[in-house]
C-alpha cells in the first residue's frame, strides 16, 4: 500500500498549458510538488521562484501541505492591473457611446 498521495501541478501560458499528475508524499508542501513535477523544463525561461501559487483558484502559501486531490497552480506575474485595464475599457465604451449619440 502506497504511502503517497494523488496531486496535480498546473501551469499555463495564453498559448500552452500542462498539467502533470503524480503522487508525492504525506506532508509534500506546494511548493516541493512543483519542484518535483519538474514541470518548469516543459516551458522555455519558467522561473519558478517567487511566482504565487494556488489550489483550486485560492493563492496558498509555498508551504501549504497538501491533500490527496489537490491541483497546484503556478500562477504567472500580472502584465497589467485588472482595475486599471477594467477602468481603460469602461472608458473606451463611454466614449464609443458618447460618439454614437452625436
Amino acid at each position: 500500500m502506497s504511502s503517497g498521495i494523488a496531486v496535480e501541478v498546473a501551469y499555463a501560458l495564453p498559448d500552452k498549458q500542462l498539467i502533470k499528475a503524480f503522487e508525492v508524499p504525506q506532508g509534500t508542501t506546494a511548493r516541493q510538488a512543483v519542484e518535483l513535477s519538474s514541470i518548469a523544463d516543459s516551458f522555455d525561461g519558467l522561473i519558478l521562484e517567487g511566482n504565487a501559487l494556488g489550489i483550486f483558484g485560492k493563492a496558498v502559501a509555498s508551504d501549504y501541505v497538501l491533500r490527496a486531490g489537490d491541483r497546484v497552480e503556478i500562477y504567472r506575474p500580472l502584465i497589467a492591473d485588472p482595475k486599471e485595464v477594467r477602468k481603460e475599457r469602461a472608458a473606451k465604451t463611454r466614449l464609443s457611446r458618447a460618439e454614437k449619440k452625436a
